[in-house]
């Protein structure tokens, strides 16, 4: 999913590492070689 707005919360389904978008993009957030998920 492509980062599109800053203050989006997203969170990895495998670690369960959450960030928050701070600088937003076009680019995908990966972790653990898998895309994160958007928290609603």
């Amino acid at each position: 999913m492509a980062v599109k707005n800053t203050g989006e919360h997203y969170r990895c389904n495998v670690c369960g590492n959450e960030v928050t978008v701070t600088t937003a993009g076009w680019g995908t957030l990966v972790c653990c070689g898998e895309d994160m998920e958007l928290i609603e």
